[in-house]
Protein backbone atom coordinates (compact mmCIF):
# COMPACT_ATOMS: atom_id res chain seq x y z
CA UNK A 1 0.00 0.00 0.00
CA UNK A 2 2.87 2.37 0.85
CA UNK A 3 4.42 1.70 -2.56
CA UNK A 4 1.16 2.57 -4.33
CA UNK A 5 0.78 5.77 -2.32
CA UNK A 6 4.40 6.72 -3.04
CA UNK A 7 3.88 5.96 -6.74
CA UNK A 8 0.74 8.14 -6.84
CA UNK A 9 2.52 11.02 -5.10
CA UNK A 10 5.45 10.81 -7.53
CA UNK A 11 3.18 10.64 -10.58
CA UNK A 12 1.10 13.57 -9.37
CA UNK A 13 4.27 15.60 -8.82
CA UNK A 14 5.60 14.81 -12.27
CA UNK A 15 2.32 15.47 -14.06
CA UNK A 16 1.69 18.75 -12.26
CA UNK A 17 4.93 20.25 -13.57
CA UNK A 18 4.39 22.56 -16.52
CA UNK A 19 6.94 23.20 -19.18
CA UNK A 20 7.45 26.92 -19.73
CA UNK A 21 7.58 27.42 -23.47
CA UNK A 22 8.77 31.01 -23.13
CA UNK A 23 7.57 33.96 -25.14
CA UNK A 24 5.77 33.36 -28.42
CA UNK A 25 6.60 35.34 -31.55
CA UNK A 26 5.15 36.02 -34.98
CA UNK A 27 7.69 36.07 -37.81
CA UNK A 28 7.66 38.18 -40.98
CA UNK A 29 9.67 39.05 -44.05
CA UNK A 30 9.61 42.81 -44.59
CA UNK A 31 10.09 44.61 -47.91
CA UNK A 32 13.23 46.43 -48.97
CA UNK A 33 12.46 50.14 -49.36
CA UNK A 34 15.71 50.93 -51.20
CA UNK A 35 19.16 49.50 -51.83
CA UNK A 36 22.62 50.65 -52.88
CA UNK A 37 24.96 48.33 -54.76
CA UNK A 38 27.74 48.50 -57.35
CA UNK A 39 26.81 48.41 -61.04
CA UNK A 40 29.27 45.56 -61.69
CA UNK A 41 31.04 42.95 -59.57
CA UNK A 42 34.34 41.08 -59.88
CA UNK A 43 34.72 37.36 -59.17
CA UNK A 44 36.17 36.71 -55.70
CA UNK A 45 35.91 40.33 -54.54
CA UNK A 46 33.67 41.42 -51.66
CA UNK A 47 30.95 43.91 -52.58
CA UNK A 48 28.81 45.71 -49.98
CA UNK A 49 25.06 45.83 -50.66
CA UNK A 50 23.21 48.30 -48.43
CA UNK A 51 19.50 47.94 -47.67
CA UNK A 52 16.91 50.31 -46.21
CA UNK A 53 13.69 48.94 -44.72
CA UNK A 54 10.71 50.15 -42.70
CA UNK A 55 9.51 48.48 -39.50
CA UNK A 56 5.68 48.76 -39.45
CA UNK A 57 5.60 49.66 -35.72
CA UNK A 58 7.98 49.85 -32.76
CA UNK A 59 6.88 46.30 -31.78
CA UNK A 60 8.85 44.81 -34.68
CA UNK A 61 12.36 43.51 -34.00
CA UNK A 62 15.08 43.06 -36.61
CA UNK A 63 15.87 39.39 -37.16
CA UNK A 64 18.45 39.51 -39.94
CA UNK A 65 18.56 39.51 -43.72
CA UNK A 66 16.50 36.99 -45.65
CA UNK A 67 18.90 35.76 -48.34
CA UNK A 68 17.92 32.88 -50.61
CA UNK A 69 19.99 31.61 -53.53
CA UNK A 70 17.59 28.94 -54.69
CA UNK A 71 17.84 25.19 -54.62
CA UNK A 72 21.03 24.98 -56.69
CA UNK A 73 24.50 26.11 -55.67
CA UNK A 74 24.95 27.06 -59.34
CA UNK A 75 22.00 29.48 -59.25
CA UNK A 76 22.78 33.11 -60.00
CA UNK A 77 19.52 34.42 -58.56
CA UNK A 78 19.44 35.94 -55.07
CA UNK A 79 16.19 36.81 -53.27
CA UNK A 80 16.52 39.39 -50.50
CA UNK A 81 14.22 40.69 -47.75
CA UNK A 82 14.35 41.50 -44.03
CA UNK A 83 13.46 39.05 -41.24
CA UNK A 84 11.46 40.60 -38.40
CA UNK A 85 9.39 39.38 -35.46
CA UNK A 86 6.88 40.61 -32.91
CA UNK A 87 6.14 39.22 -29.47
CA UNK A 88 2.58 37.85 -29.29
CA UNK A 89 0.38 40.03 -27.08
CA UNK A 90 2.80 42.93 -26.85
CA UNK A 91 1.22 46.39 -26.97
CA UNK A 92 3.12 49.27 -28.47
CA UNK A 93 2.76 52.53 -30.30
CA UNK A 94 1.47 52.35 -33.86
CA UNK A 95 3.76 55.25 -34.80
CA UNK A 96 5.97 54.53 -37.80
CA UNK A 97 9.65 54.24 -36.76
CA UNK A 98 12.37 55.81 -38.92
CA UNK A 99 13.89 53.80 -41.79
CA UNK A 100 16.47 51.26 -40.70
CA UNK A 101 19.69 50.12 -42.40
CA UNK A 102 21.21 46.71 -42.98
CA UNK A 103 23.93 45.46 -45.28
CA UNK A 104 25.65 42.32 -46.43
CA UNK A 105 28.76 41.52 -48.42
CA UNK A 106 28.36 39.60 -51.65
CA UNK A 107 31.33 37.62 -53.01
CA UNK A 108 30.53 36.12 -56.44
CA UNK A 109 32.23 32.81 -57.18
CA UNK A 110 31.79 32.79 -60.95
CA UNK A 111 31.42 35.23 -63.84
CA UNK A 112 28.07 35.88 -65.48
CA UNK A 113 24.88 37.80 -64.88
CA UNK A 114 23.40 37.61 -61.38
CA UNK A 115 19.80 38.58 -60.66
CA UNK A 116 18.98 40.17 -57.30
CA UNK A 117 15.28 39.99 -56.43
CA UNK A 118 14.54 42.61 -53.76
CA UNK A 119 11.28 41.86 -51.94
CA UNK A 120 8.89 44.83 -52.23
CA UNK A 121 5.83 43.45 -50.39
CA UNK A 122 2.53 42.08 -51.68
CA UNK A 123 0.19 43.46 -54.33
CA UNK A 124 -3.57 43.92 -53.87
CA UNK A 125 -4.13 40.24 -54.69
CA UNK A 126 -1.66 39.12 -52.00
CA UNK A 127 1.01 38.05 -54.50
CA UNK A 128 4.67 38.69 -53.61
CA UNK A 129 6.26 41.53 -55.59
CA UNK A 130 9.99 41.78 -56.34
CA UNK A 131 12.24 44.33 -57.99
CA UNK A 132 14.71 42.46 -60.19
CA UNK A 133 18.19 43.89 -60.69
CA UNK A 134 20.70 42.23 -63.02
CA UNK A 135 24.39 42.73 -62.33
CA UNK A 136 27.27 41.53 -64.50
CA UNK A 137 30.13 39.76 -62.73
CA UNK A 138 33.47 39.91 -64.54
CA UNK A 139 36.65 37.90 -64.10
Amino acid sequence: MKKIALFLVLMTSLLSCSVDEGDKYNYYILPIESYTMPATFAVGASHKIELKYQMPTACYNYGGIYYDYGSSSESKTRTIGIYANTKVGETCSEALPPLSDAYFNFVPQSAGTYTFKFYKGKDDAGVDVFEDVEVVVTQ
